[in-house]
Protein backbone atom coordinates (compact mmCIF):
# COMPACT_ATOMS: atom_id res chain seq x y z
CA UNK A 1 0.00 0.00 0.00
CA UNK A 2 2.39 2.72 0.94
CA UNK A 3 5.22 3.40 -1.58
CA UNK A 4 8.83 3.01 -0.37
CA UNK A 5 11.04 5.88 -0.18
CA UNK A 6 13.17 6.91 -2.77
CA UNK A 7 16.54 5.16 -3.14
CA UNK A 8 19.87 7.13 -3.14
CA UNK A 9 19.49 7.44 -6.56
CA UNK A 10 16.06 8.83 -6.85
CA UNK A 11 16.59 11.48 -4.19
CA UNK A 12 19.45 12.72 -5.74
CA UNK A 13 17.46 13.47 -8.64
CA UNK A 14 14.97 15.23 -6.79
CA UNK A 15 17.27 17.32 -4.93
CA UNK A 16 19.07 18.26 -8.30
CA UNK A 17 15.26 19.24 -9.71
CA UNK A 18 14.36 21.19 -7.16
CA UNK A 19 17.56 23.12 -6.81
CA UNK A 20 17.26 23.92 -10.49
CA UNK A 21 13.37 25.28 -9.38
CA UNK A 22 15.23 27.25 -7.16
CA UNK A 23 17.74 28.37 -8.87
CA UNK A 24 15.19 29.49 -11.42
CA UNK A 25 13.43 31.35 -8.53
CA UNK A 26 16.31 33.20 -7.77
CA UNK A 27 17.39 34.83 -10.53
CA UNK A 28 13.94 35.57 -11.32
CA UNK A 29 13.15 37.38 -7.85
CA UNK A 30 16.50 39.01 -8.78
CA UNK A 31 15.49 39.97 -11.91
CA UNK A 32 12.34 41.72 -10.80
CA UNK A 33 14.01 43.57 -8.26
CA UNK A 34 16.20 44.80 -11.00
CA UNK A 35 13.85 45.99 -12.88
CA UNK A 36 11.40 47.74 -10.41
CA UNK A 37 13.78 51.08 -10.54
CA UNK A 38 13.23 51.26 -14.64
CA UNK A 39 9.70 50.79 -14.04
CA UNK A 40 9.56 52.86 -11.04
CA UNK A 41 11.03 55.64 -12.75
CA UNK A 42 8.62 55.72 -15.64
CA UNK A 43 5.48 55.36 -13.62
CA UNK A 44 6.74 58.34 -12.02
CA UNK A 45 7.43 59.88 -15.47
CA UNK A 46 3.92 59.09 -16.34
CA UNK A 47 2.35 60.43 -13.26
CA UNK A 48 4.16 63.31 -12.94
CA UNK A 49 5.23 62.42 -9.24
CA UNK A 50 8.79 62.44 -7.65
CA UNK A 51 10.40 63.92 -10.91
CA UNK A 52 14.03 64.98 -11.15
CA UNK A 53 14.43 68.34 -12.44
CA UNK A 54 15.30 67.99 -15.60
CA UNK A 55 18.53 69.71 -17.31
CA UNK A 56 17.77 70.98 -20.70
CA UNK A 57 16.89 74.86 -19.64
CA UNK A 58 19.17 76.66 -22.05
CA UNK A 59 21.50 79.14 -21.61
CA UNK A 60 19.13 81.56 -24.37
CA UNK A 61 16.26 81.45 -21.65
CA UNK A 62 18.19 82.57 -18.63
CA UNK A 63 19.37 85.24 -20.34
CA UNK A 64 16.12 86.64 -21.73
CA UNK A 65 14.87 86.20 -18.48
CA UNK A 66 13.91 89.58 -16.36
CA UNK A 67 14.74 89.63 -13.10
CA UNK A 68 11.43 91.25 -11.42
CA UNK A 69 12.87 93.54 -8.63
CA UNK A 70 9.28 94.56 -7.58
CA UNK A 71 8.79 91.59 -5.24
CA UNK A 72 10.28 88.90 -3.64
CA UNK A 73 9.71 85.48 -2.98
CA UNK A 74 10.78 83.61 0.18
CA UNK A 75 12.42 80.50 -0.68
CA UNK A 76 12.76 77.57 2.39
CA UNK A 77 15.07 74.79 2.22
CA UNK A 78 14.25 71.64 3.76
CA UNK A 79 15.97 68.45 4.09
CA UNK A 80 15.12 64.58 4.88
CA UNK A 81 17.15 61.43 5.05
CA UNK A 82 16.40 57.72 4.24
CA UNK A 83 19.76 56.42 5.65
CA UNK A 84 22.85 56.53 7.91
CA UNK A 85 24.18 60.41 7.31
CA UNK A 86 23.70 64.10 7.49
CA UNK A 87 22.01 66.15 5.34
CA UNK A 88 20.88 69.14 5.88
CA UNK A 89 20.95 73.12 3.87
CA UNK A 90 23.12 75.67 5.19
CA UNK A 91 20.69 78.09 5.26
CA UNK A 92 17.25 78.06 6.28
CA UNK A 93 15.44 80.34 4.00
CA UNK A 94 16.42 83.47 1.66
CA UNK A 95 14.40 85.70 -0.18
CA UNK A 96 14.98 86.26 -3.81
CA UNK A 97 13.64 88.36 -6.83
CA UNK A 98 11.85 86.43 -9.56
CA UNK A 99 14.08 85.89 -12.45
CA UNK A 100 17.48 86.07 -10.32
CA UNK A 101 19.99 83.58 -10.02
CA UNK A 102 20.84 82.24 -6.64
CA UNK A 103 22.74 79.61 -4.92
CA UNK A 104 22.37 77.31 -1.76
CA UNK A 105 24.25 74.65 -0.09
CA UNK A 106 23.37 71.39 1.10
CA UNK A 107 25.55 70.09 3.28
CA UNK A 108 26.04 65.84 3.28
CA UNK A 109 28.35 63.68 6.28
CA UNK A 110 28.67 59.82 5.27
CA UNK A 111 28.77 58.40 9.01
CA UNK A 112 29.48 54.72 7.98
CA UNK A 113 33.07 52.96 7.51
CA UNK A 114 32.06 52.39 3.71
CA UNK A 115 31.00 53.84 0.80
CA UNK A 116 27.67 54.32 -0.21
CA UNK A 117 25.48 55.37 -3.26
CA UNK A 118 22.82 57.68 -2.73
CA UNK A 119 20.39 60.31 -4.76
CA UNK A 120 18.69 63.24 -3.96
CA UNK A 121 14.66 63.48 -4.51
CA UNK A 122 13.32 67.21 -4.78
CA UNK A 123 9.73 68.34 -3.76
CA UNK A 124 7.92 71.87 -4.12
CA UNK A 125 5.28 73.53 -1.62
CA UNK A 126 3.08 74.60 -3.00
CA UNK A 127 3.31 72.06 -5.77
CA UNK A 128 2.31 74.49 -8.56
CA UNK A 129 5.94 76.26 -7.72
CA UNK A 130 7.87 73.54 -9.02
CA UNK A 131 6.95 74.18 -12.41
CA UNK A 132 8.08 78.10 -11.79
CA UNK A 133 11.44 76.48 -9.84
CA UNK A 134 14.54 76.17 -12.44
CA UNK A 135 16.95 74.55 -11.48
CA UNK A 136 20.63 74.92 -13.69
CA UNK A 137 22.91 72.78 -11.47
CA UNK A 138 22.06 70.10 -8.60
CA UNK A 139 23.02 67.46 -6.93
CA UNK A 140 19.60 65.99 -7.82
CA UNK A 141 20.66 65.60 -11.45
CA UNK A 142 22.51 62.67 -10.66
CA UNK A 143 23.69 59.85 -8.13
CA UNK A 144 25.99 60.88 -5.31
CA UNK A 145 29.06 58.63 -4.02
CA UNK A 146 30.05 59.18 -0.61
CA UNK A 147 33.33 57.66 0.30
CA UNK A 148 33.64 56.54 4.27
CA UNK A 149 33.18 59.29 7.02
CA UNK A 150 32.69 62.00 3.56
CA UNK A 151 31.82 65.42 4.54
CA UNK A 152 30.52 66.93 0.98
CA UNK A 153 29.10 70.58 0.37
CA UNK A 154 26.35 70.56 -2.82
CA UNK A 155 25.63 73.23 -4.42
CA UNK A 156 22.29 74.36 -6.57
CA UNK A 157 21.99 77.08 -8.86
CA UNK A 158 18.23 77.81 -9.25
CA UNK A 159 16.19 80.85 -10.62
CA UNK A 160 12.68 81.53 -10.00
CA UNK A 161 10.32 82.19 -13.36
CA UNK A 162 9.20 85.46 -13.25
CA UNK A 163 5.95 83.97 -14.18
CA UNK A 164 5.45 82.69 -11.06
CA UNK A 165 1.88 83.85 -9.78
CA UNK A 166 1.70 86.61 -7.74
CA UNK A 167 -0.06 85.39 -5.17
CA UNK A 168 2.91 82.70 -4.34
CA UNK A 169 4.73 84.61 -1.75
CA UNK A 170 6.80 81.69 -0.50
CA UNK A 171 8.23 78.21 -2.23
CA UNK A 172 9.32 75.30 -0.14
CA UNK A 173 12.35 73.08 -1.62
CA UNK A 174 12.55 69.94 0.20
CA UNK A 175 15.06 67.07 -0.98
CA UNK A 176 14.79 63.17 0.75
CA UNK A 177 18.58 62.00 0.26
CA UNK A 178 18.41 57.93 0.67
CA UNK A 179 20.99 54.87 -0.62
CA UNK A 180 20.68 53.24 -3.82
CA UNK A 181 20.84 50.25 -4.07
CA UNK A 182 22.52 49.08 -1.26
CA UNK A 183 25.37 47.70 -2.58
CA UNK A 184 28.47 49.24 -0.58
CA UNK A 185 27.14 47.81 2.65
CA UNK A 186 26.42 44.19 1.34
CA UNK A 187 30.06 44.05 0.02
CA UNK A 188 31.26 45.05 3.55
CA UNK A 189 29.07 42.41 5.02
CA UNK A 190 30.90 39.79 2.52
CA UNK A 191 34.13 41.44 3.27
CA UNK A 192 33.58 40.73 7.13
CA UNK A 193 32.31 37.33 6.35
CA UNK A 194 35.66 35.98 4.57
CA UNK A 195 37.48 37.33 7.94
Amino acid sequence: MFQDEPGAGGRRKLNAKMLGKLLVIAVLMFGFGYALVPIYKQICELTGVNILTPKDISVKEISNSQIDRSREVTIEFDANTQGPWRFRPTVASMKVHPGEMTQVVYEVVNKQAYKMDAQAIPSYAPQQASSYFKKMECFCFKQQTLGPNEARQMPVVFYIDPALPKDVKTITLSYTFFEVGGKSQAAVAEGQGKS
